[in-house]
Parts: structure tokens; C-alpha cells; sequence
């Protein structure tokens, strides 16, 4: 498997970074792949232990050891086929997966893990410049149809797997373009929007049918549902934490995916760019520390904003793996992404108390206070406030990027469907059925907000009990996902 001794002899590399300086001037995607030969010998460092703990890291399965050792003998159409055997969209995950097959890596044990992501996303890119990736239409048809609502990665996901089993199938999308999260709500630099169009146009030559603007339980009646002889629900956690707090209503205050969903949906229509959250010029502090406040960051900077800041209410990671999360399990350590390096103040242990506003509602501050975390055995940790830590901060601009509390309602309330205690769609944890026959749900919706892995995971998953609910059995893959390491 692989180069004998392959990990001693080349060290690791990933592509390479466009300058901050001129790749803050657009929204494009700024990374230069390695040549072919150095992807090979990236191939290479892939070290044929005894038990590749990357498979137990990655919720999709992916055979990691298999295709990193295609790519070390430059059979990359092989490569190209394992990898899709278990991954429907590895051109997504290769930029957007916070790997944590990586994190699992026997040789991150001694040295710098193999590239696995990078190698995934070279393989995939390879794939289409070639033209190896080809619609594959199945053999028969069953007669049964399927609707799945939400075109995201789990939606998707469910789609491609019930269509190669023959079903007819049948994508509800309430926005205007396919592809969900992905579409609207990544930003540009880090997945543009072309790379979900040449896929989706290998999902619809393949038979599946596409219906935008078609928000079911607002403007398509639920009743639509029933003409279908199962359903599957991939609407995503859509509904975003607030903070409820004095000031909240101040003009400049917006959720994270507000300010995201429309500077990208500007890119497309110029039309829209007098919709935009501009930051061109202004202070801007962003509330929380996750991938989500990330793009806040990196999309303020584009903007040209005077400055960035960014608030955690959690302590600071340290830089290098904690002890408190061994190998091979997701560390606790410290997350530097490439819009944090582009420019941004990043401060941790911090609680916003109030936001100010003048006496026309508009935001020019907010007040926070330090605060520490406190662990007294068999209780939840509680939050305490520093005495005499309170702070004003003069902003214009605030982005709420505190994560989603789940789907939202309409729907499940609609079709009758119970929810589980984190208000997600309440589902068997085998089947993904819901308690009403026939609707299944995947993704986001049924776990919580998530990786982008595990929803196409769970999109697979959903598929394969849906053929088995519509023909007695399945022959799609089935995964047991319940005692894999997730991030």
C-alpha cells in the first residue's frame, strides 16, 4: 500500500494559497493545485498501518488507504472510482470537509497527517478534466416515486442513491437554484458555484427531476407529498440562535446567514447589490467562533471593512492537540482558517451583554463582559462573569454566527411529524422513518446542525431503508454510522 517508507521520505504538502492581499480583492476561489507528480508523492506518505483509523474517522466510510495508494501508481480512474463508491460529492467535501479523517491519521501520530482531503478534491477535479465522470442512468425503472425536499448535500446525496435504484425521483428546492446550504449560504471563495452546476447536470441527465421555488407547506401544498409513494425531508437546520439581549432590534445587527446568503446571491444578479449587508469601511465584530462566523470574516474583508472582530465565548484551543481529545478522536486545538489569517481581531472568553444604538435605532456598540467557564462534578458548566470586566466596543456592523437550533417548523407541523427534544424531526435511528409511514428525513434535519459529510452520509443512509420500505430490500450501500468518531 502505498511507497514503502513513503511518510519518511516526503513531507506534506497542500495546495497553495493565493496572497491575502490579492485574494481579498474578489470573491473567487484562491488556491493553485500541486502538480500531478507531487500529488503522487502525497499518495505516498499513506502508511499501510495495520488499522487505518482514517476509515473510522470519516462518517461517509471513504477507503482512504485504497485510493491514496491509485493515486501513488498514477491510476487515477480507479482512484476516481473508489473514491465515488462511497462518496457522492467528493468535489464538496475535498473543499469544504474539516477532515476528520486527518485528525484520525495513524501517521499524525508521529508526524503531519497525510493530505487526505486535498488528494480527495485532486482526484474528483482530475475526474471531471478528464471527462470520467459521466451521467450513469440505471437499468430499469421501478414505477415508484420519491420526493425529497431540500436540495443540499444530504438531499442530493438521497436523490443520486434512490434514482440508481430505479426509482423516480423528484428534488423540491425553495429557492431559485439548486444546491441549498451549498448555494446560497457557502461563500464564493471557498466553493464556487460552477463546481454544484456541473454536478447537478450530471444528476439531471441521470434522470432526476429539479423543482425550484418550490417552498413545500408555504407555496407548495404538503397535499403535493401525498401523490408520492415515499418522501424524504433534507430542509436542513435552518432556524439561527439569536441573542436575547437589550438592543438586539438596533439597525446593523443581522444573522450571519442573512449577510452571506445575499452578497452571494449579488454575485449572480447585479440587480441585488443594492441588497447587500455592505461592510466596506465600517467596524465590524462577528459573534461566534465557528466556520460560519469564518465567512463572516473572510467576506468582510472583501468588502473592505475598516475592521474585523471576532468574539468566542468558549476558551482559547490550544494550539496543539488536547489531552482531553487523544488521538484518534477530533482534538480540542486551536483553528486557524484561511479568512482569520486574511485579517481579524479573535477574542475569546466573551459575553455581549447589550447592543447600543443612537436615537434612530442604528448600532454603534456594544457592551460585553470577560467570562470564565466553572465545572463542579455531575452539573452542566456553568458560565461566570468576570467582576469589573465590562467593555464598550464601538460597530456598525454585528453578525450573529451562533449556529441553528434546527429546522424550521412549518413543515413538521404540517405533515404532523414529532420532534425530538433539540427540536429536530424525531426519526428511528436505523430506518430514518418518521413516526408518520413513508417520510423519512436525513441530514442536518434530523441530526443537527452538522458536517457536510455526515449529511451526505445520512442522505445514503436514508436511501438505502427508503428502497428497502419501497421493495422489501436494498442492494444501495448500507454503513452503520452509529459508533464512527464524529467531530
Amino acid at each position: 500500500m502505498g511507497e514503502l517508507g513513503g511518510f519518511k521520505k516526503y513531507q506534506r504538502k497542500q495546495e497553495i494559497n493565493t496572497a491575502v492581499k490579492d485574494r481579498i480583492q474578489n470573491f473567487k476561489e484562491f488556491t493553485s493545485p500541486l502538480p500531478t507528480e507531487e500529488q503522487q508523492k502525497q499518495g505516498s506518505r499513506c502508511m499501510d498501518c495495520g488499522i487505518p483509523f482514517c476509515h473510522s474517522g470519516c462518517p461517509l466510510g471513504n477507503l482512504i488507504p485504497d485510493f491514496n495508494d491509485r493515486v501513488h501508481r498514477g491510476e487515477w480512474k480507479k482512484a476516481l472510482e473508489i473514491l465515488h463508491s462511497t462518496n457522492n460529492f467528493p468535489e464538496f467535501t475535498g473543499r469544504l470537509c474539516p477532515a476528520p479523517c486527518e485528525k484520525a491519521c495513524v501517521l499524525g501520530i508521529i508526524d503531519e497527517p497525510v493530505s487526505i482531503e486535498n488528494i480527495e478534491k485532486y482526484i474528483v477535479e482530475k475526474g471531471f478534466e478528464k471527462g470520467w465522470i459521466k451521467p450513469k442512468l440505471p437499468s430499469y425503472r421501478s414505477g415508484k416515486t420519491v420526493a425529497v425536499v431540500g436540495s443540499g448535500p444530504a438531499g442530493l446525496a438521497a436523490a443520486q442513491q434512490l434514482n440508481r435504484a430505479g426509482h423516480i425521483v423528484t428534488v423540491f428546492e425553495r429557492e431559485d437554484k439548486i444546491g441549498g446550504l451549498l448555494r446560497y449560504g457557502i461563500p464564493n471563495f471557498k466553493l464556487e458555484k460552477e463546481i454544484i452546476d456541473r454536478r447537478i447536470a450530471i444528476l439531471e441527465a441521470e434522470g432526476i427531476v429539479f423543482k425550484t421555488n418550490a417552498n413545500i407547506g408555504v407555496n407548495v401544498s404538503v397535499d403535493k407529498l401525498k401523490e408520492f409513494d415515499a418522501v424524504v425531508l433534507c430542509g436542513g437546520a435552518t432556524q439561527a440562535r439569536s441573542l436575547p439581549i437589550p438592543g438586539i432590534d438596533a439597525k446593523g445587527v443581522h444573522q450571519a446567514m442573512d449577510f452571506l446568503t445575499k452578497q452571494t446571491k449579488a454575485l449572480f444578479d447585479t440587480s441585488l447589490e443594492k441588497e447587500i449587508i455592505n461592510a466596506k469601511g465600517k467596524n465590524v465584530i462577528v459573534i461566534g467562533g465557528g466556520d460560519t462566523g469564518s465567512d463572516c470574516i473572510g467576506t468582510s474583508n472583501r468588502h473592505g471593512a475598516k475592521s474585523v472582530t471576532n468574539f468566542e465565548i468558549m476558551p482559547k484551543p490550544p494550539k496543539v492537540r488536547s489531552e482531553k481529545t487523544p488521538w484518534p478522536f477530533w482534538p480540542l486545538q486551536l483553528k486557524t482558517s484561511s479568512s482569520h489569517e486574511e485579517g481579524c481581531d479573535r477574542n475569546w472568553l466573551i459575553n455581549t451583554k447589550e447592543f447600543i444604538k443612537n436615537e434612530k435605532g442604528k448600532l454603534t456598540g456594544l457592551k460585553t463582559v470577560e467570562v470564565e467557564w466553572k465545572i463542579i462534578p455531575g452539573q452542566r458548566p456553568q458560565l461566570i462573569e468576570k467582576e469589573g470586566s465590562e467593555k464598550t466596543w464601538p460597530c456598525d456592523l454585528v453578525f450573529l454566527a451562533l449556529g441553528f437550533t434546527g429546522p424550521e417548523k412549518t413543515l413538521p407541523e404540517q405533515l404532523g411529524l414529532k420532534l425530538d427534544r433539540r427540536t429536530n424531526i424525531q426519526a428511528d435511528t436505523f430506518t430514518y422513518e418518521t413516526n408518520v409511514p413513508g417520510i423519512f428525513t436525513a441530514g442536518d434535519m434530523r441530526r443537527g446542525q452538522s458536517l457536510i459529510v455526515w449529511a451526505i452520509s445520512e442522505g445514503r443512509q436514508a436511501a438505502h431503508h427508503v428502497d428497502a420500505y419501497l421493495m422489501g430490500s436494498s442492494s444501495l450501500p448500507l454503513k452503520d454510522t452509529n459508533d464512527l468518531l464524529s467531530a
